[in-house]
């Protein structure tokens, strides 16, 4: 029989490389959508997979839903990729953030203790916990967690929830720890995508400059496609454990604009890209650099795709979208 593997969060950009990554593999995959909405099935349709994953509805925060769905289909892996990942507006939304990013992962995680305690949990945590750690040039496991963020306070609660499940009652479950991973399924609200949507429509003569908000940010930006294989790997070892996940290698803001702009033959780009401060954070996180010697020796994980590809890939993926506009 098909392995049975949960993935919530399967509208949105980790879920259908992940659902496509175990498709390949044989699983049966079920995606979660959320209830009362009607799902965006575009980034499945991008990926050629929307007939091959069955989606069920449900609410990860609602705690009847979600025993409902794990008594029924038992899974045998569950990958918790649901969240209200957009950073910026986490303050705006703190509330729905915590009740998604939070009680959410504590729903699944009751629901496979009492009915489906062999089921392997796999918990997306997010490099925004570690803040700005205080002389730390790289983060990992190690590294004291100083969220700046309402989203990034979210995610800690569920990380350190998934660490108490597995020391408590013995169960499989595990957190990576993602750095900044970006894929042409990135959300346009996210600003590596807002930038190759940008360049792509400027170059298409769609638009005229991109308004961002600190250019000198800089962060450890991976390929999605290549971070679910690292997901999957944290679960088929004999021991549960967490791993930080990312490249080992920071970019600015600035760098992602140049590789852009130059991709479409833009090379003096300065002025098409001003910046707001309403695109400010409240409170700043000014650099992220994933410490990867752990996943590297341990799981004999590496990413495949070079930040300069991810970014051309992006605009390329754009150009795509828009040209029929035009």
């Amino acid at each position: 029989m098909k392995k049975i593997a949960l993935v919530t969060g399967m509208t949105g950009q980790d879920g259908p490389y992940l659902a496509r990554f175990l498709l390949e593999r044989d699983y049966h995959v079920y995606g979660l959508v959320k209830r009362y909405s009607n799902p965006n099935l575009e980034n499945l349709r991008w990926l050629g997979i929307e007939n091959q994953v069955e989606l069920i509805t449900g609410d990860i925060t609602d705690e009847n839903s979600m025993n409902h769905i794990i008594r029924g289909i038992r899974p045998a892996e569950c990958y918790n990729l649901a969240a209200q990942s957009f950073v910026g507006i986490s303050w705006d939304m703190n509330k729905l953030t915590t009740e998604v990013n939070a009680m959410g992962p504590l729903n699944i995680l009751n629901a496979i203790r009492t009915h489906s305690p062999t089921t392997k949990f796999y918990q997306a945590s997010t490099s925004e916990m570690f803040g700005n750690s205080a002389g730390e040039t790289r983060q990992g496991m190690s590294t004291p967690f100083r969220p700046r963020s309402p989203y990034g306070v979210s995610k800690l609660y569920a990380h350190w929830i998934t660490v108490n499940f597995r020391e408590s009652y013995s169960l499989y479950a595990c957190s990576g720890v993602l750095f900044n991973h970006e894929s042409p399924l990135r959300g346009r609200e996210f600003v590596t995508r807002k930038i190759t949507d940008g360049v792509a429509r400027i170059r298409l003569g769609l638009q005229d400059k991109i308004t961002l908000g600190n250019l000198d940010a800089c962060r450890d930006w991976g390929f999605a496609g290549d971070f679910v294989e690292a997901m999957w790997l944290m679960l088929q070892q004999q021991e549960p454990r967490d791993y930080v996940l990312g490249t080992g290698k920071q970019h600015s803001i600035r760098d992602v604009c140049d590789v852009a702009f130059r991709h479409v033959g833009i090379q003096d780009w300065q002025h098409l890209v001003g910046s707001d401060p309403r695109f400010k954070r409240p409170a700043e996180l000014h650099a992220l650099r994933a410490d990867t010697d752990e996943i590297r020796d341990m799981l004999g994980w590496e990413p495949r795709t070079s930040f300069e590809t991810m970014i051309q890939d992006m605009v390329d993926a754009d150009l795509a979208r828009l040209q029929p506009r035009q």
